[in-house]
């Protein structure tokens, strides 16, 4: 079940609110910091509800599967249990060794068992059948959550949960499990039983799911369906200039189709009282490709800094050696399969070089060349993301590169510059921080300000306007995936 399905917008979602707020709101309410019943936070029904629905929402997908999910977050929760009652032996290494071992496996069989299989294969001439287990969808996401709870607790730097309910809980919450954000239990651990409701979290929850839906919907959806003609079909008959764009809308679409379901889960979130940390940050505007993954999945990025490049070392020692495991590793996170192993590695080669001479190059000249550098080299490192097939990659390269017989441009061309004419300015503008400048320069203005009052009921009939647009596309669009999925 997708967020930017009509069964998760006008069922799930509507039916999980009820239950949450009608049903569950009349339980005997949490308790504060002082002892005292507090009439803001939770019940304990709302947190079994969302526990519930969470898990329903998974199994809507994957029936299966769930029982995997279940038993990740019982051995990390007793291996943290086990860690804090052994404090002062070997007990917490053993309880972490055994997190470690137990996630990392689930991860490599069901992820990358096909891909040994397929090399080793390949290199010794053998003919091992496959395994062909299927991906549980979002077994990336939360085996490196609950593998983060393991490592902070290990580290003291949070209190292991006693209550199992609790902690799958923070495993399951349906808004990040299937697709991110990589959420840490130390970042929501107090709102899991202590949270606040209100109606402006609840409004400012529902517009950014909106926004996140419109991002989905009008750019992602339209430049994934540009990109998938062009760099999806026959190769032979492309064009230089088709290459180009759509390669260029490819990288409209991974961004605005990971930003907007990131939108869309911190939205949901808000909707039922958490706060998780924003995941992109306007990566495109970027000067550099080292400012570009400090604004990109943000989460996957501090997870291997903290949990990897750290512990490595970090810049103190051995800092190149450690940057490259990193990158491999963060390549090799996002699919079994060598281009991806080449795609980090290729950003791990720029951040070096960067590092190295290029920073204090570019800051000595005007910032558009910085700009025009990170574009240049972000868009070219999506070839290496978008193609598995490294035949495939090579042949899109020489057609990129103008080192084939292809023509320049194509009457293809200029047939989708003209069809997306409107579009296209649309879709570029909201790369960049523009429409927030706006919002509140706007506000700021003195004839506003006496209208300040009627705020929350014009964002109310913006949000309304937006989903009824997004339906009314949804209603009759086919294309409709969301790519991380596969991740």
């Amino acid at each position: 079940m997708v967020f930017s399905s009509l069964v998760f917008l006008y069922l799930f979602l509507p039916c999980s609110l009820i239950l949450y707020y009608f049903f569950g709101s009349k339980f005997r309410h949490g308790v504060g910091a002082d002892g005292t019943t507090d009439p803001g936070a939770p019940t304990e029904a709302q947190n079994y509800i969302l526990i519930a629905v969470s898990l329903f929402f998974y199994a809507w997908g994957e029936p299966i599967w769930v029982s995997l999910l279940v038993l990740t977050a019982v051995v990390d929760w007793l291996a943290a249990l086990w860690m804090e009652r052994t404090r002062g032996t070997n007990g917490p290494k053993l309880a972490l060794a055994l997190s470690l071992v137990s996630n990392l496996s689930l991860l490599g069989v069901f992820k990358y068992s096909d891909f040994v299989v397929e090399n080793v294969n390949t290199s010794f001439a053998a003919s091992f059948n496959l395994p062909g287990y299927a991906l549980p969808i979002g077994i990336s996401f939360y085996v490196f959550q609950t593998l983060s709870y393991s490592i902070d607790v290990y580290r003291g730097d949070v209190r292991a949960q006693r209550r199992f309910t609790d902690f799958l809980l923070y495993v399951s919450l349906f808004p990040q499990l299937v697709a991110g954000p990589i959420v840490r239990y130390v970042h929501v651990a107090a709102e899991i039983r202590g949270r606040r409701h209100s109606w402006d979290l609840f409004s400012r929850g529902l517009h950014r799911v909106c926004v996140g839906l419109f991002k989905k919907v009008f750019i992602a959806n339209v430049a994934g369906e540009w990109a998938e003609r062009t760099m999806g079909g026959d190769l032979s008959t492309l064009s230089t200039g088709d290459a180009w764009l759509g390669l260029a809308m490819f990288a409209l679409q991974i961004y605005f189709d990971f930003s907007a379901y990131s939108d869309m889960a911190i939205g949901l979130g808000m909707m039922f009282g958490f706060h998780f940390h924003e995941n992109f940050n306007y990566p495109y505007i970027s000067k550099s490709v080292t400012e570009f993954w400090r604004r990109w999945h943000i989460s996957l990025s501090t997870f291997f800094r903290d949990y990897v490049y750290i512990p490595l070392g970090g810049r103190a020692r051995w800092p190149y050696r450690n940057l490259f495991i990193v990158w491999a590793l963060t390549g090799f996170w996002h699919g079994p399969s060598w281009n991806f192993m080449l795609w980090g590695l290729y950003f791990g080669v720029w951040i070096a070089i960067e590092r190295l001479f290029l920073s204090s190059l570019l800051a000595r000249l005007p910032g558009l060349f910085g700009h025009l550098y990170l574009l240049l080299i972000v868009t070219l490192g999506w070839a290496l993301f978008y193609f598995t097939d490294l035949q495939q990659l090579q042949q899109f390269s020489m057609i990129l590169f103008g080192m084939t017989d292809a023509p320049l441009f194509g009457e293809q061309t200029f047939t989708d510059i003209q069809a997306h004419a409107l579009w296209l300015p649309l879709a570029l503008i909201a790369c960049t921080p523009v429409a927030p400048w706006m919002s509140s320069y706007v506000v700021r203005l003195n004839v506003v300000r006496s209208l300040i009052s009627w705020r929350p009921v014009a964002i109310l009939a913006v949000d309304l306007m937006l989903l009824l647009s997004c339906t009314a596309l949804l209603v009759g669009q086919s294309y409709n995936p969301f790519l991380y999925f596969r991740f």
